[in-house]
């Protein structure tokens, strides 16, 4: 087909895998990002030779990484250097200590030993979740454009076994009768912002291809794929403009036709991929009118996913403490009501803490480390203000729980650099709509075709990539919105 030019808003994750597949398939590509860098909020954050992943951490579901960058006609072994960890990560509950691992035996062991009676649920686990993966993975692959996608046969064979009248705590019950054990395999829901008592059972899944695939690191940070894949496109031909927003996509008879700079500069393209955070990009990318469902006014009455308060921290020391670790609340069913319920900030609140030093010494100077703390919290929908001194105290409770359940006791003395991301900040840096750090919510009225689609459906010429659109958040899923909407892009132009 004859080459055409696709303009890209946004550098992250979804609009480099767009990117690097479009050029290598001939077409002339123009990135533009707003930032003076490439991977939005999976770009490198350094400070004094400290390298921090400013979003995602968890690499899972590596075989998708691996196609995109196939699909380019490239291999990702020849750009990353990919590390299995196992135990994939640590959880800490207030009096128990648990080790989730890939390698079933000794996972079996564990569970025996921890949580007496609930072995045999193991198994059961892996067997109904597997089914319920391998009929939900095609399905997560197909766009859905049309009403009539909902009535595709990968579709409706995987819709028995979906469970869409319960919840993602509730189908783990069938497994794991103790609490705890159920919650290990349940907190997954925060990698969509959402309780485990409220998110589709369906998602069941995600722990499942984590003990069925294991968890990844990349040397240097996970930010060094987006890195990787910005060398792919510029070998194939595509250019990459940093330090350039995009004031609005130009329309013409509801079609796109190109993009307006800030500066005043007029691009004009066949179409345009927009990887820049949903609603923000509905608020601001397109002139007053031409948005209708997905308009201003009616963005807030959807359902989002929580936000995060992130602290990045360059110690001088060096903590013998878990790659990935989870610090659960003491009560963690009223810290999620608390966030997703009550709007409120808890005294008693769950923290994620990446302390990835322990294994990748390239990421801090010699002796050093850099830690990476997560905490879900309300987003701005909230009212919660986040000034300098609510800021400063939530600081302060989040380093004396790290001190209180961790090994890193004495943490505070050790800080020798750091940065704070609140939700107003994710809101005003970021430019991420009401600071959801995880986009729209992912209930099932706001899923595939329900969900703001590949091939956008006001605007013609324009394509969605990103955690808005299907399949939805995530790293894994995010590259797969960008394959669906290359292909997309490519069927309609010819």
């Amino acid at each position: 087909m004859p080459q055409k030019h696709v303009a890209i808003i946004g550098a992250g994750p979804g609009g480099l895998t767009a990117a690097m597949i479009l050029a290598h398939r001939g077409h002339r590509v123009s990135v533009f990002e707003k930032k003076p860098v490439v991977g939005g909020r999976n770009a490198d954050i350094v400070m004094d030779g400290y390298h921090f992943d400013t979003g995602p951490t968890f690499l899972m579901m590596t075989f998708v990484l691996r196609e995109m960058f196939a699909e380019a006609g490239e291999n990702a072994n020849e750009y990353l250097t990919i590390k299995p960890l196992d135990p994939m990560y640590k959880l800490a509950f207030r009096d128990t200590e648990f080790w989730p691992t890939t390698d079933r035996k000794k996972m079996q062991e564990q569970i025996m030993r921890l949580f007496p009676g609930n072995e045999r649920g193991l198994d059961l686990f892996y067997k109904t979740e597997k089914r319920r993966y391998d009929l939900m993975y095609p399905c997560l692959k197909k766009d859905y454009s049309a009403f009539s996608s909902l009535y595709c046969r990968p579709l409706l064979k995987a819709l028995p076994h979906l469970a869409l009248h319960r919840s993602l705590f509730g189908v783990l019950g069938d497994y794991f009768k103790q609490e705890v054990l159920r919650l290990s395999f349940t907190f997954q829901a925060k990698y969509l912002g959402m309780s485990p008592w409220e998110c589709p059972a369906a998602f069941a899944i995600i722990p499942y291809i984590e003990h069925a695939y294991g968890i990844d690191h990349v040397e240097g940070g996970l930010s060094r794929i987006s890195d990787a894949m910005a060398r792919v496109a510029l070998k194939k031909g595509a250019e990459i403009r940093c330090s350039r927003p995009v004031k609005r996509v130009l329309t013409k008879n509801g079609r796109a036709c190109g993009v307006e700079l800030v500066d005043g500069e007029k691009i004009d393209a066949d179409a345009v991929i927009v990887n820049a955070d949903f609603g923000h990009a509905m608020e601001t990318l397109f002139d007053r009118g031409v948005i209708r469902k997905w308009a201003p006014d009616r963005l807030r009455n959807k359902k989002y996913s929580c936000s995060t308060f992130m602290l990045y921290l360059g110690l001088d020391k060096r903590y013998d403490e878990a790659h990935h670790q989870i610090v659960f609340a003491d009560d963690y069913a009223a810290n999620i009501a608390d966030i997703v319920k009550y709007n409120r900030l808890s005294n008693d609140m769950s923290v994620y803490v990446r302390n990835a030093s322990v294994t990748d010494p390239t990421i801090a100077p010699a002796g050093h480390s850099a830690v990476y703390v997560l905490v879900p919290v309300a987003n701005a929908k909230s009212g919660i203000r986040w000034d300098g001194e609510r800021t400063a105290e939530y600081r302060e409770k989040v380093l004396a729980r790290i001190a209180r359940r961790t090994s890193m006791k004495d943490i505070e003395k050790h800080i020798a650099v750091e940065k704070t991301i609140t939700p107003a900040q994710w809101v005003s840096d970021y430019d991420l709509f009401l600071g959801a750090t995880f986009n729209l919510g992912h209930s099932i009225n706001q899923m595939l075709y329900f969900r703001p689609r590949n091939r956008f459906e006001e605007v013609g010429n324009v394509y969605l990539v990103g955690g808005g659109t299907h399949p939805g958040s995530g790293l894994p899923t995010i590259y797969e919105s960008a394959r669906i909407s290359a292909n997309l892009l490519e069927q309609d132009l010819k």
